[in-house]
């Protein structure tokens, strides 16, 4: 792995974790308000879990792109195509 790639993966990895991180604040903060009743917030256009839920989704997604489409796995990818152009003509 060159210094480009690393420092590019790092980023991300900073990025993902910091949004896990807000996630899990906002979910501490959200689900609270809509178990006991208090409703601090009151939000009209979706219900709080609709809202946790899409977020939940995104960085599932985010994870998934990370974690096992990585750049290894892209170099495995272009390796292997590569391999199945270079195949010997027989005259």
């Amino acid at each position: 792995m060159d210094y480009h790639t690393a420092y590019s993966r790092t980023n991300k990895l900073r990025r993902f974790y910091r949004s896990v991180f807000l996630f899990v604040i906002f979910a501490a903060i959200i689900l609270p308000d809509n178990i006991f009743g208090e409703r601090i917030f009151h939000i009209r256009l979706f219900d709080a879990y609709t809202i946790l839920a899409i977020w939940g989704l995104i960085i599932t997604v985010k994870a998934i792109k990370l974690f096992i489409f990585d750049s290894e796995w892209e170099n495995d990818m272009i390796e292997r195509e590569m391999k199945k152009e270079k195949k010997p003509i027989d005259y």
